[in-house]
């Protein structure tokens, strides 16, 4: 078990198989030694677990969550393509999609669920460039979507 799985054990938190993807896509794909997820859902053991829209019936608290099960679900499929999340040398980049109203303006605390889990995994390796982006809506009415860009030996 990686250094990362063995902290996120820690917390309670493992590693779910890769999802099947939901339309005509891959989990991900490896160019060199860099890693792109595709967006992930807030989705566990098959099934949407938070849907809604931040500042209409989801508290920041509601979509924080949804962007840790997201990255979660990113980690198994950077797990999936690499094999040991030990081989992660750096979280380049999150790209955080959040299902939002017009006037909510507090996408980067959303999104702050996935930076400070992956900070957690990886320590400074986890330190990354970010998105922090509101949308009109997201597929399944999910809460939110995260992608990882992440380069591994």
């Amino acid at each position: 078990m990686s250094v990362a799985e063995q902290r996120l054990l820690e917390k309670d938190i493992v590693l779910p198989e890769v999802s099947i993807p939901l339309a005509n896509y891959v989990p991900g794909l490896i160019n060199g030694n860099m890693v792109y997820t595709s967006g992930q859902l807030p989705m566990q053991k098959g099934q949407l677990k938070i849907s809604g829209k931040l500042g209409e019936n989801l508290e920041i608290s509601d979509g924080y969550e949804a962007a840790k099960i997201c990255v979660i679900n990113c980690l198994g499929v950077l797990k999936s393509l690499i094999g040991d999340l030990d081989r992660v040398e750096r979280v380049v980049k999150v790209v955080g999609y959040v299902n939002s109203t017009s006037n909510f303006t507090d996408q980067p605390k959303v999104v702050n669920g996935a930076s400070e889990l992956l900070e957690l995994a990886f320590g400074d390796k986890g330190s990354h460039a970010r998105s922090a982006v509101g949308v009109a809506s997201l597929p399944l009415g999910a809460a939110c979507e995260i992608e990882l860009i992440v380069q591994f030996k």
